[in-house]
């Protein structure tokens, strides 16, 4: 467990304080109700005055406290059979409205209250804050694996709403702009689609097949990418747009993004066969309007990564 460094009283509250606003922002998506949010953070910082842990990445050390903090409420929710109104962010005070402002829509938080507590943390936690499932598993008592899952299938659910298609319609757009410029060299239309600050990451199996562990900034991330993915063809990767890597139509890596106000901010590469295993991989049709279940996406003997 990382550990967070003694400090003063003055120290911890003002790092807390620079962490408000993304712990609200999380809480709020996972219970709907800005009420509740504001108690699940106060909550995740009385455990922060009172423990005697210390942590280096305080950041992700709250975020699991107050992940922790709405699992509780969602299932005391759950086993009460109580479905909280949801409010708007003009229901709430100013600094609250600025924060929640650009929330997943009220129809949506609606939806997200028929998933489960697992589905629903695991959801919002990986696909809206881009937590790993490394790092959710043990906060729903799961394996990765099993993590992925309870995400995957909140996915699906939601995935019927309009505000869930329209998004994964941009999402697909945004994935194919970025491969469409790797493969044809085209360096700012790379920058275009990147964040500044995005990072790439590798596992350790893609990292043996000699794929950098990570690469900082979008700048450096276009550079690595820039004509280079030739073979990745893009997919659906348990609902969400992607790409993925095959030889002899078995995918051997999958190319997760993670994107934010229509940038992506970062790039998954995941080789491990276990988790492979348990992707629902759905190819995309050239044209961009369907997937075509009956094919599998191909490359060729020999051919590297991206």
């Amino acid at each position: 467990m990382n550990r967070r460094p003694k400090q003063g009283p003055d120290q911890i509250a003002d790092q807390f304080e620079a962490n408000r606003a993304r712990l609200r922002a999380v809480a709020y998506r996972m219970l709907g109700s800005a009420t509740d949010a504001e108690d699940a953070v106060q909550e995740t910082w009385l455990r922060l005055s009172r423990s005697a842990d210390t942590v280096d990445n305080l950041g992700g050390w709250l975020t699991t406290v107050v992940s922790r903090v709405c699992l509780d409420m969602l299932r005391a929710r759950k086993a009460r059979d109580e479905v909280p109104v949801v409010e708007q962010a003009s229901e709430v005070d100013p600094e609250q409205e600025a924060v929640l402002a650009d929330s997943v829509g009220s129809a949506l938080l609606i939806v997200l209250e028929t998933l489960t507590p697992g589905e629903r943390l695991a959801f919002v936690l990986h696909d809206m804050f881009a937590v790993s499932f490394e790092e959710i598993a043990p906060i729903v008592g799961r394996s990765p694996a099993a993590a992925r899952q309870l995400a995957s299938r909140g996915r699906r659910r939601l995935q019927g709403t309009t505000e869930a298609r329209s998004d994964l319609a941009t999402r697909q757009t945004i994935v194919e702009a970025f491969l469409a410029a790797s493969r044809g060299g085209d360096f700012e239309g790379l920058l275009r689609v990147l964040d500044p600050e995005a990072i790439m990451r590798s596992d350790s199996t893609a990292a043996e097949m000699g794929s950098p562990d990570t690469i900082a900034g979008g700048r450096e991330v276009a550079e690595f990418f820039n004509g280079r993915a030739r073979v990745a063809r893009p997919v659906l990767i348990d609902g969400v747009p992607g790409a993925v890597w095959s030889q002899g139509g078995k995918p051997r890596v999958v190319f997760e993004f993670r994107i934010a106000d229509h940038r992506i901010v970062g790039v998954d590469l995941t080789a491990d066969p276990e988790v492979l295993e348990v992707l629902d991989l759905l190819p995309i049709r050239p044209d961009r309007r369907s997937v075509a279940p009956e094919q599998s996406v191909q490359a060729g003997q020999g051919e590297e990564i991206v």
